[in-house]
């Protein structure tokens, strides 16, 4: 049996957890950080095979010794230049110059840990290199890491379903991205173009995935009458991070750190709903559209919140190219924000959603399926068929799977047969009505099991089994979009005047 010394960041032991029927666990977790306070050591672990907002900080008395599984010693494996070398596991390095400008020369300043100043080193060095090579290229291109890729390659891993592999697109601009909070550093001032661009992509690049990006970095957020337990990283600022909680003003999303700040800034605070324009209303549901470049503060304050319930998206400071929805819920007090989801101004490949999200304490309640409608329902006054930017997150994945399935399900069933014979109906046709997107139309039909090869031709089969559980969904699915509330009028992104 090893010794609770033994314990180090890598290895890997069986931890107690209590499961969704409240029965105890012991799944193979990962040590990735170790802390010691008051004499006790607390472990921050990562169930294997388990997503990543089940990371928790646990006690010894949760670890079983017996079974621990030590690294494994890097192999010495040869270089670039055929001398032999070795792969640090995670090197100590001395501080280096200070090359980065005022962000990383702030951070040290507040006294961070040495690991989060050589992460925040690394992360801006290579910025620099991104800037340069956009200056002097004027439309770099930066692929998705190969974990990014192989993560989404099959959409519906199920028999008989439509496999898609996401590849990297070679024409796709991405957005330089920026680690620092502050409101001065979120203007483009280290030589990137000021210029707006037409397209980005919130897509997470995972090849800055560190050790500090790996952890959960908030304990709370409080926000309006609600408490969040945030599930993954999110960049807000270093001092922020020791706070037992994080106070949001629920109209702008500025954070502070107390609720003596709080109560200031509400003093002074006269939005009572998001910024921009409220383009739907019906009942106590209302949706704002908010332009990115228009409304920066307000949209990067935004992704940092989202960033703290989305793992699969990353955040970018340049929120130019990119249109907000947010769905808000009217009361007394204002407008409440519920959920949101962005799109890009103009998208190459029909992207009509880059990242959505319904917050926590409204989940579970029919709002992800009405975000995802409303973004549908924006394609279809534009006259466009849309697919959401890949990949989805596992709760973004069913939320579509579900939605694509009962909207193609009510066009069938609504078919009705001329002349004795079976109503027909083509993809096109359903993709045309839906403004879903041809592939997804496909896949959703595949996943379903309904296209099959009968004399010659394909034909669409309905078994009674999935028109009863279709009819039961819908009887559970209240809310809905009614087009005649939607007062949109879309813009052509690619004159330079509408910016």
């Amino acid at each position: 049996m090893a010794d609770l010394m033994e314990v180090i960041e890598g290895c890997r032991l069986p931890v107690l957890r209590k499961n969704q029927d409240n029965e105890d666990e012991w799944p193979l977790a990962e040590i990735l950080s170790v802390k010691e306070s008051n004499g006790r050591k607390s472990f921050y672990v990562h169930y294997i095979d388990f997503n990543k907002r089940l990371d928790e900080w646990v006690n010894s008395d949760r670890l079983d010794l017996k079974k621990i599984q030590f690294p494994k010693k890097e192999a010495r494996t040869p270089t670039k230049n055929g001398l032999p070398g070795s792969k640090p596991s995670s090197p100590e390095r001395e501080p280096e110059q200070n090359t980065t400008g005022g962000v990383e020369s702030e951070i040290r300043s507040v006294g961070c840990p040495q690991y989060y100043q050589n992460f925040v080193s690394d992360y801006f060095q290579k910025r620099k290199v991104d800037a340069v090579s956009l200056v002097s290229q004027g439309s770099p291109t930066t692929p998705i890491s190969s974990s990014s890729e192989s993560s989404q390659a099959s959409l519906y891993p199920q028999n008989g379903a439509a496999r898609r592999v996401v590849a990297a697109q070679p024409g796709r601009k991405r957005k330089a991205n920026c680690l620092g909070t502050d409101e001065d550093s979120q203007d483009s001032s280290d030589g990137i173009p000021s210029a707006p661009r037409m397209t980005g992509s919130l897509v997470s690049d995972r090849s800055h995935d560190d050790i500090i990006t790996r952890m959960k970095n908030i304990e709370c957020i409080e926000l309006g009458r609600h408490r969040l337990k945030p599930w993954y990283f999110s960049p807000y600022p270093q001092e922020l991070t020791t706070l037992p909680v994080l106070y949001l003003c629920e109209f702008c999303l500025k954070y502070v750190k107390s609720l003596r700040c709080l109560q200031r800034h509400l003093t002074k605070c006269n939005l009572r709903h998001p910024p921009g324009n409220e383009i739907y209303r019906k009942g106590t549901i209302s949706f704002f559209e908010i332009d990115g470049r228009k409304n920066k503060n307000y949209s990067q304050n935004l992704c940092l919140l989202a960033k703290c319930f989305l793992d699969h998206k990353t955040l970018y400071y340049d929120t130019d190219p990119f249109l907000f929805y947010v769905m808000t819920e009217y009361d007394s007090k204002g407008f409440h924000i519920v959920g949101y989801f962005s799109k890009e101004k103009e998208s190459t490949e029909d992207y009509n959603v880059a990242c959505i999200l319904t917050l926590p304490p409204y989940q579970r309640r029919g709002y992800g399926k009405l975000l995802i409608e409303f973004s549908y329902e924006l394609s279809k006054v534009e006259g466009k068929t849309g697919t959401p930017e890949k990949p989805l997150s596992d709760l973004g994945l069913l939320s579509y799977r579900s939605y694509w399935s009962q909207t193609i399900l009510e066009i069938l069933m609504s078919l009705k047969s001329e002349n004795g014979e079976r109503p027909q109906i083509t993809i096109n046709e359903i993709s045309e009505m839906t403004s879903i997107k041809k592939e997804d139309v496909i896949s959703t039909l595949q996943y379903l099991n309904l296209i099959n090869y009968y004399k010659g031709q394909y034909i669409l089969t309905l078994s009674e089994d999935i028109v009863e559980g279709h009819e039961k969904a819908m009887l559970k699915r209240v809310l809905r979009i009614d087009p005649k509330c939607l007062h949109f009028t879309p813009k052509d992104w690619s004159k330079r005047g509408k910016w």
